[in-house]
């Protein structure tokens, strides 16, 4: 982890926020639930991040706006630097939605977020399989377990060339399926990790999933696990 201190509860993290974010105060929330630490706002035009850093969120929205491809201009921002390097460390990355976009344009995961096969907004609880609950950000999951976590998304459909869909099988890096097609992602792939497991991108957004009164609980566990 960043700081090393071994103490779960001194668990350090920030959110990105860039033009156009609209879930980072929903991340915000959800880190701070599971911590008890405020964690810290960073906007995407500082060079920077805050030293001690265990986890970096990348919220979901529509940074620039989308324009010219969803996550594109945004992975060319000051602060993505420090979050490569941050990620080369094994400090934990969480990219949602359009931070799954940009983790992908930056080259930190592989793959394409394209337009949804149905050319439509797709807003509503997807059912989900956690294919992989041995990873850092799913150790609380049973395995194989089934989710219910909101998406929210026009460009959620992954594409990557058949290798690189056979490579993330065979190194089981595929961490979260739907359940059924939503939006033509290959294979029904919603979240993948790096090789080194450290940076997980999905389109689900368990930030939404952490309250009761917000309609289920199932994203929870993904924050546990990464206090854990």
């Amino acid at each position: 982890t960043g700081n090393g201190s071994g103490d779960n509860l001194l668990m350090q993290s920030a959110v990105i926020v860039f033009p156009g974010s609209n879930c980072d105060r929903d991340m915000a929330v959800a880190l701070e639930t599971v911590s008890g630490q405020k964690p810290h706002m960073v906007w995407h035009g500082d060079s920077e991040l805050p030293s001690g850093l265990d986890v970096i969120a990348i919220p979901g929205g529509f940074s620039y706006g989308d324009y010219l491809r969803s996550g594109a201009m945004a992975s060319r921002s000051s602060i993505i630097k420090s979050i490569m390097e941050a990620a080369q460390r094994g400090v934990k990355i969480l990219g949602v939605c359009n931070g799954f976009q940009i983790l992908t344009e930056t080259g930190l995961l592989p793959g394409a977020l394209m337009r949804n096969s149905n050319i439509h907004f797709v807003c509503k609880d997807a059912e989900l399989e956690v294919a992989n609950n041995s990873t850092i950000f799913t150790s609380r999951y049973a395995e194989n377990a089934h989710v219910s976590i909101p998406v929210a998304h026009h460009d959620g459909n992954f594409f990557a060339d058949r290798d690189t869909l056979d490579r993330l099988e065979d190194e089981d890096r595929v961490v979260f399926r739907y359940r059924s097609d939503i939006n033509g992602s290959s294979r029904n792939i919603a979240g993948i990790i790096n090789e080194a497991g450290n940076v997980l991108g999905m389109i689900p957004h368990p930030e939404r999933a952490i309250d009761k009164k917000h309609g289920g609980t199932d994203g929870l566990a993904l924050f546990e696990s990464l206090l854990s």
